[in-house]
C-alpha cells in the first residue's frame, strides 16, 4: 500500500461513534448546511418504508438534522410509491425529472436526476433494499461534510455478511473493484467498500461529475472525484453492519461488465469493442446463452444541463 494511502487511513477514515449527534446538529446549525436523503428504488415496497421511517424519526423529529427524505422511483411496479409516500418521503418518478431527456434504466441514471429534484447543500445516497435499517448510516456519514470543510466526498464502510458468514458479501468489489483500483488508482486502494451505495457528498462536488447510468456509477463518482478535489477530500466511516438482499451470480456478472466498462473508458477513453456480456443458463437442451448489452452512456455533470442551471439562478 502506498505510504500516502496508509497516511489517508489515518486521517481519514472514522467511526459513526467519532462524531456523537450533538456535535453533528451543532456543526450543521453553525454552517447554515442543509442535508438531502436520496433513496434510488425499483421494486423496494418490502424494505423502502421502515428505511423512510427510521431516517425522519431519528434525523428529522427526533434530531432536525435532514431537510429532506425523497424516494426516486425508477419504475417500480409493486407498491414501492405508496409504502415509501405513507413513511414521510417525497416521490419523485425518474421519468417526471427532466423529461427532455429520456430516461435510461440504471441505477446512476437515477442518482444524476435526483440532483434536479433536491435543494440540500450536502446530498446523501442510501440504497432502498436495506433490512434492519439504522440512521447511523446518514449520520455517519454526513457528519464529516458538516464539521470538515476540507472533506467533500465520504463513503460508508461496514461488514457485509453472506448465508451468515461475515465478510463475505461484496463479490464484485472483491473480485472486480478492489483489483481494478489497485492496479489503475491505487490512492483509491484504501477503501473498505468502494461500491458501497451508501455515501454523501457537497453538491458543488456532484454537479461537476459526470454519471455513468448504470452500476458503474459508484466507482466511476469515486475515480472522478479522485482527480478533481484529490484524496484528502474523501473519506469513510465505519457504520457497523450492512444487511441487504444479495444478487445471483449471473446479475453480479452484468454488474461487473459495467463496472469494468466505466474504468476502461477512465482509463483510455476508448471504444469497447463489443459493448455485450454473454452468460450461460440451463435450459431443455443444455446450456443456453443469454447475451446483456453493457452499460455504455454516462450522464454529463449536472453544472452543464441548461434545466439545472436556470432552477440555480431563480
Amino acid at each position: 500500500m502506498l505510504e500516502e494511502v496508509e497516511r489517508w487511513l489515518s486521517r481519514r477514515s472514522w467511526s459513526v461513534a467519532d462524531r456523537p449527534p450533538h456535535r453533528v446538529l451543532a456543526a450543521k446549525q453553525r454552517t447554515g448546511q442543509s442535508i438531502s436523503v436520496v433513496l434510488p428504488a425499483l421494486n423496494e415496497e418490502d424494505t423502502v418504508g421502515d428505511i423512510v421511517t427510521v431516517i425522519r424519526h431519528d434525523l428529522v423529529e427526533q434530531i432536525p438534522l435532514v431537510d429532506e427524505i425523497v424516494v426516486v422511483d425508477s419504475g417500480s411496479t409493486d407498491r414501492t410509491s405508496e409504502v415509501a409516500a405513507r413513511a414521510g418521503a417525497r416521490v419523485v418518478h425518474r421519468d417526471d425529472i427532466l423529461p427532455r431527456i429520456p430516461a435510461v434504466p440504471g441505477k446512476g441514471e437515477v442518482l444524476w436526476r435526483s440532483l434536479l429534484v433536491t435543494g440540500g447543500d450536502i446530498v446523501c445516497f442510501v440504497d432502498a433494499d436495506l433490512r434492519e435499517f439504522s440512521s447511523d448510516f446518514v449520520l455517519g456519514i454526513v457528519g464529516p461534510l458538516l464539521t470538515d470543510p476540507e472533506v467533500d466526498l465520504v463513503k460508508a464502510m461496514y461488514d457485509r455478511p453472506l448465508a451468515g458468514s461475515a465478510g463475505q458479501g461484496g463479490r464484485v468489489t472483491e473480485l472486480m473493484a478492489r483489483p481494478l483500483l489497485n492496479m489503475h488508482w491505487p490512492q483509491l486502494a484504501g477503501f473498505v467498500q468502494p461500491l458501497g451505495g451508501e455515501y454523501a457528498a457537497r453538491r458543488s462536488l456532484l454537479e461537476q461529475l459526470p454519471f455513468p447510468v448504470g452500476y458503474g456509477v459508484e466507482l466511476g463518482m469515486l475515480v472522478d472525484a479522485l482527480h478533481l478535489v484529490g484524496l484528502d477530500a474523501l473519506a469513510q466511516v465505519d457504520v457497523g453492519v450492512r444487511k441487504h438482499r444479495h444478487q445471483d451470480g449471473q446479475a453480479l456478472g452484468r454488474m461487473a461488465a459495467a463496472i469494468y466498462r466505466t474504468a476502461q473508458l477512465r482509463l483510455a477513453r476508448g471504444h469497447l469493442v463489443r459493448p455485450a456480456l454473454t452468460q450461460f443458463e440451463r435450459g431443455e437442451d443444455g446450456f443456453e446463452p443469454r447475451t446483456y448489452s453493457v452499460d455504455t452512456e454516462e450522464r454529463p455533470p449536472m453544472a452543464e444541463v441548461a434545466e439545472y442551471a436556470e432552477r440555480k439562478v431563480a
